[in-house]
Parts: structure tokens; sequence; C-alpha cells
């Protein structure tokens, strides 16, 4: 103790407080920690950046989708499991629904661009109408479909399944190849054959992406018939799945999986569920060191 008495210890905790700050976290242990609570409250979207994260994460999906390692025996033996277990639970109904559809030349190649487009059409679709007419809401329920995107990716990867249209034996009728259409965007001796993963079933996005329209619409839109559209919209999307012999049923059960899991991620980001965040947010304030704009 000094002449003072003020102890060494007093005398080096007070040497550093006198010692200029270089990390800001040291002086305010909330600084980081508040700039990611900001992240986790509703804001207005942007739309600009709305279309570029979108544009991004798909072809990064894409690429992904597509990287995942080709392992046809894999794929082929994954198919034959899957089919077997159906089977087993009296429920393998996907052939006789396939033949019973390809028969129908109208029917089958309006199923075909159905699978082809509307996937991407109705989605988008209703991206557009949650920016539009539920702000406060967008960001949590696009939360979901990322989600439910990403870690499909991981069924891609350690999961090839054949399509049940590409199964070895077993007589089900590509519907695309036979009507030359291109209902599943990987014919074979396409330019599509040669860039995508047709071996990337499991889980189904067609599934999980309506069945993420169909319930948006059905909780959020106020016209009964918008509603009705939502509960019916993944209802048809299984029956064309099945009916082109794109994807198992229990394919299907992976995409509802996969949602779920969407669901709880921005549940947990969020700490409510997505549709019960508020319809709109007000505009945010100006930064406190930043002068409000004064109108011209």
């Amino acid at each position: 103790m000094g002449a003072s008495g003020v102890t060494v210890k007093e005398e080096q905790e007070q040497v550093e407080a006198a010692k200029p700050v270089t990390d800001r976290s040291a002086v305010d242990p909330a600084a980081r920690p508040r700039h990611l609570t900001r992240l986790r409250v509703p804001h207005r979207p942007r739309l600009w950046f709305e279309l570029l994260l979108i544009a991004v994460s798909y072809g990064i999906y894409s690429v992904i989708r597509n990287a995942a390692p080709t392992q046809v025996d894999a794929a082929q033996r994954h198919a034959r499991w899957i089919w077997d277990l159906q089977g087993h639970l009296g429920l393998d109904f996907e052939l006789a629904v396939n033949h019973a559809l390809a028969g129908v030349t109208w029917l089958i190649v309006a199923l075909n661009y159905y699978y082809a487009t509307l996937h991407f059409v109705v989605t988008l679709a209703v991206l557009a109408w949650l920016f539009r007419s539920h702000p406060g809401r967008y960001g949590a329920t696009r939360l979901v479909l990322f989600a439910t995107t990403g870690v499909a990716l991981v069924g891609y990867y350690f999961f090839p399944l054949a399509p049940p249209r590409l199964m070895e034996g077993m007589g089900f009728i590509d519907t695309a190849a036979v009507h030359q259409t291109w209902g599943s965007l990987s014919t074979e001796g396409t330019a599509m054959a040669e860039v995508s993963n047709q071996y990337a079933a499991m889980p189904s996005m067609h599934i999980g992406w309506s069945l993420w329209c169909g319930l948006t619409l059905a909780v959020l839109a106020r016209p009964l018939w918008l509603r009705i559209l939502g509960v019916l919209y993944p209802a048809f999307t299984l029956l064309v799945i099945v009916a082109t012999a794109n994807h198992f049923w229990l394919d299907a059960v992976g995409g509802m999986l996969c949602l779920a899991f969407g669901y709880l991620v921005s549940r947990l980001w969020y700490g409510r569920w997505c549709y019960r965040l508020p319809r709109r947010v007000p505009a945010e304030p100006a930064a406190p060191d930043e002068p409000a704009a004064h109108p011209s």
C-alpha cells in the first residue's frame, strides 16, 4: 500500500481504466447483441435487396443441389428401398396413377407444364404478395422458405434417390419424355439433363414450396376463394408429382418435414410464429447521430 493509501491492485485498475478503448464491446457489452437484436425485429423489406437475395440464394441452391454426387447405384438402391417400404404399407400407388393419367394426353401434358412452371411462378407470386400486403410478416415468412430449402440440400447430398421415372425395370412412364414437353426439366438428351442432378428427389421441394404457399394463403388471405386455393394447391401438386413420376409420396413427406424445420427456425429467430407478427411495421427512424430529413 502506498503513502496515499492506494493499493497496487487499485493503481493497476486505474491505469487500465485510463487506457484508450479500441474495442467498442469493452465499453458497451450490449453493442454487438444490439445489432443482432435489430436483425430479429420485423422491419420494412427493401425491394432491391429482396430481389438480389432471392436471385443469389436460388443460384447457390441450384449450384449446391447439382453439385451433389451423382451416385446412380445408391440412388437406384434407395428408390427400391422406398418402393418396397411403401409396398409393405400398402401405399405403393404411384405406378397405377402414373399409367392411368399418362394415357390422357391433354391432361398429362398440362401436368408436365404445371410441374415445370407453377413451382416457381406461384412461389414468387406469394413472395410478392407478402412484400406488398404483409411487410411486417415478410421477413419471417421468407426465412421459413429459405430454411426449408437450405435443409433440403442435406437430403440431396446424403440421400441420392432416383425418381420413379428413372427406376430400372419398374415400368414408370417419363411423361415429359414421351410427350416431348419440358415438364421434367431433365429429360434425357436435353441440355438440362447435362447440368441438373436428376437424383435429387428426396425431399420434394415441389411439396415443400407449394405447402408453404398454401399455408401462407390459407392463413393470411382474406378472400375465401384465395384461401381455398391455398388449401388445394399443395394437394394438387402432390397429384402432379406422382402422375408425372417425378417423386414418390414419401418424398412429399420429406418436403413437409423440411418445411416444419423452416417454421421452427423462423419461430426461434423472431420469437413468434411468422403469421402472428404485425402485418405492418413503421418506417425505421433515423439514427440518433443522423439529422432528420427536411422537406425541400
